[in-house]
C-alpha cells in the first residue's frame, strides 16, 4: 500500500499490510483499494465506510469487525 501526499501526489511511504496486526484499528473512511491484507488481523477493527475494492483479504481475520457500508466489490475473501 502506498501513502501519497493529498495535494502533490508524491509518495510519502509504502506500507506492507500483509499479516499486519490491525486489531481494534480505526480505519473508518479509509481508502484501502487494492490493499494486500492477506492474513491481517482485523478483529474488532472499525472499517465503517472504508473502500476495500479489489483488496486481497485472503486469510484475514474479520471477527467482530465493523463492516457497515464498507465497499468490498471484487475483493478476494477466500
Amino acid at each position: 500500500m502506498k501513502i501519497l501526499n493529498r495535494w502533490t501526489g508524491n509518495l510519502i511511504i509504502e506500507v506492507d499490510l500483509c499479516d499486519a496486526d490491525l486489531r481494534d484499528a480505526n480505519l473508518c473512511d479509509a481508502d484501502l483499494r487494492g490493499a494486500d491484507l492477506r492474513g491481517a488481523d482485523l478483529c474488532d477493527a472499525n472499517l465503517c465506510d472504508a473502500d476495500l475494492r479489489g483488496a486481497d483479504l485472503r486469510g484475514a481475520d474479520l471477527c467482530d469487525a465493523n463492516l457497515c457500508v464498507t465497499n468490498l466489490c471484487v475483493s478476494d475473501l477466500y
